[in-house]
């Protein structure tokens, strides 16, 4: 199988293209104003790509789709909630639906928490594309995933995700890739929903409300990523620039 992408360097955000073999079928997964090289990459190996893939509308994964989709004359496909408000038409498809692309069958998986109608793609049962929901020892933001947001991101990584195949290589939406295994022994985040290291208890203000700070954990940038608990018992999954730590 083909996986190759490109990576923004501001955003840090990934564009794949995934394909079954030189002169078969793919299909291109998001957007990040890079796609030219992975449409060459395609046309040097002679695939045929079928479909352009949205896993949710942030800008940064957004970004030339509309544009490739056009000069390829294929569909975008994603769900109805990530694009609204944006002038991006897709072919809805239903968590757990597959659709091919040659040989290839991917499915849809939904995967709630960090974006409206957030879907990872699972590509012949060996691949996944994970989106904003999972990173290399890193999870996704919940602010932006409504009211249930964290524990929506948390059944989707630990059910959803981290119930795949041991071996199933994970694409994610921002920098390396990584597998089910390493992730369900070296996540940070993972580890304490296992309830295998312990929770913190230090004091933290986020959005002029304090919290307890539950993990402070490096990001995929190099900077860090919070799980806080408010006074109110909501928690939530916040970049480390948005926490001050009082103690």
């Amino acid at each position: 199988m083909i996986v190759e992408r490109t990576e923004h360097p501001s955003w840090l955000s990934n564009a794949y293209l995934v394909a079954d073999e030189p002169g078969g079928h793919g299909v291109l997964v998001d957007g990040n104003g890079l796609v030219e090289g992975l449409l060459d990459r395609a046309r040097r190996d002679d695939v045929t790509l079928t479909h352009v893939l949205l896993t949710h509308g942030h800008g940064d994964h957004v970004e030339g789709v509309v544009e490739a989709a056009r000069s390829l004359g294929v569909p975008i496909v994603g769900h109805p909630a990530a694009v609204e408000g944006l002038d991006v038409e897709v072919e809805p498809i239903q968590d757990g639906a597959a659709l091919e692309s040659g040989p290839l069958e991917i499915q849809a998986l939904a995967t709630p928490g960090h974006a409206p109608g957030h879907l990872a793609f699972l590509v012949s049962g060996t691949d996944c594309l994970t989106g904003d929901a999972l990173f290399r020892r890193t999870v996704g933001g919940t602010r932006g995933g409504g009211p249930s947001g964290f524990d929506d991101l948390r059944a989707s990584v630990m059910e959803r995700l981290l119930g795949l195949a041991d071996a199933t290589r994970l694409h994610p939406g921002h920098r390396e890739p990584t597998t089910v295994a390493e992730e369900w022994e070296e996540n940070p985040f993972v580890r304490v929903w296992r309830g295998l290291d312990p929770e913190g208890g230090e004091r933290c203000r986020v959005g002029g409300e304090e919290a307890t700070l539950v993990l402070w954990a490096g990001d995929y940038d190099g900077g860090h990523k919070a799980w806080v608990r408010f006074d109110s018992g909501a928690e939530a999954i916040v970049g480390g620039s948005q926490v001050g730590r009082l103690s």
